[in-house]
């Protein structure tokens, strides 16, 4: 079981941009004291819900102040940036971390990002198969063209090559990050599983959905030619919410006050690139489905929804949630907690 923590930098109301990326910081860095396995890192603009705008600037300050834990994003979206420029910062990131790094993307969704940064609702909607072709091609070859119906260039050298990290061991190349890709629907699923990719899987998902999504991906990876190994080894990553307490009425009740007007506000404050009507769900209610679906009380019970998770999914890998009090001491020892007695329960 490999657990790590999932970093929105929630800006809850009455804080700051500052004190939300404090807070994502210390947690990163106390769940390396607490040997969780990883930290993914989300990124958003113009809205309160998370102010991280650039997740790969997050995860290349966070490998420089760690030596050990994984840090990943989850997800760069990449409708609103070039591929090959991402390609080239998690090459670089993959060969200055030593190996640490994984490249989560996703396509995001139908807001102003794209009129700001140009790159337009057709962006959205139909490119995120060449974006992700592109930027995986980058990752792997030594010279790429862009032959798209986006992304038009002469061919080009591919400087840094990210399979050019020497295992110190073996003296072989481990090849370039890991990427993995944010899947919300049949179609994401498919495009993953095509590609060879693992999936993450979505907090708002319970383990029925989650594993209706895990064998629809097998099924399209085996009937693209993935071999039987690598489908069995697809390191999937489930997202959840994770608060731990003594008692299960307590974490419930932290988080039914702290997180509904968060949500309440971040949610509410993003734009629809073109006028669509969208509905926001009833902060108070997703809370506490949240609170039913993950780890959110006593470690033991922590422990029992995790491994039952694993065992209904076949998902093994989670990323959790742990600022959803808004506190800065409280998350510290929320992280602190599932990396010393939770974590523990589940070896």
């Amino acid at each position: 079981m490999r657990v790590g923590t999932f970093v929105l930098a929630a800006q809850f109301p009455g804080q700051g941009p500052g004190e939300a990326l404090h807070r994502a910081i210390r947690s990163a860095e106390v769940a390396e004291e607490s040997g969780l396995d990883s930290v993914w890192l989300a990124e958003h603009h113009f809205v309160p819900y998370g102010v991280c705008p650039s997740a790969v600037t997050l995860a290349a300050l966070l490998l420089g102040r760690t030596r050990r834990i994984r840090v990943g994003t989850a997800v760069s979206v990449l409708p609103t940036q070039h591929p090959v420029a991402l390609g080239e910062q998690a090459a670089l990131l993959h060969l200055t971390s030593g190996g640490r790094f994984t490249l989560g993307v996703g396509r995001g969704g139908p807001w102003i990002d794209l009129e700001v940064f140009g790159g337009g609702l057709e962006a959205y909607e139909t490119g995120f198969p060449e974006s992700l072709g592109l930027l995986l091609d980058w990752l792997r070859e030594a010279r790429v063209a862009g032959r798209g119906e986006r992304y038009g260039f002469r061919e080009v050298a591919v400087v840094p090559r990210a399979d050019e990290l020497l295992d110190e061991e073996s003296g072989e190349s481990p090849g370039g990050p890991e990427v993995i890709v944010a899947c919300t629907s049949p179609k994401s699923v498919k495009l993953a599983a095509e590609n060879g990719l693992p999936m993450l899987l979505g907090m708002h998902c319970g383990d029925e959905e989650k594993a209706e999504m895990v064998a629809l991906w097998r099924s399209c990876a085996l009937a693209a030619g993935r071999s039987p190994q690598s489908v069995r080894e697809a390191g999937h990553v489930s997202a959840g919410v994770a608060q731990i307490t003594d008692r299960a009425d307590d974490a419930r009740e932290m988080l039914v006050k702290a997180m509904p007007g968060w949500l309440r506000q971040g949610l509410g404050a993003h734009v629809t690139v073109d006028g669509r009507h969208r509905v926001m769900r009833d902060p108070v209610g997703y809370t506490e489905l949240l609170c039913g679906l993950h780890p959110v009380g006593p470690p033991r019970l922590a422990a029992d929804r995790l491994a039952a998770t694993a065992e209904r999914t076949g998902i093994t890998r989670f990323a959790l949630l742990v600022e959803g009090s808004g506190d800065l001491v409280a998350t510290e020892e929320n992280v602190a907690r599932l990396g010393t007695e939770v974590l523990p329960l589940l070896e």
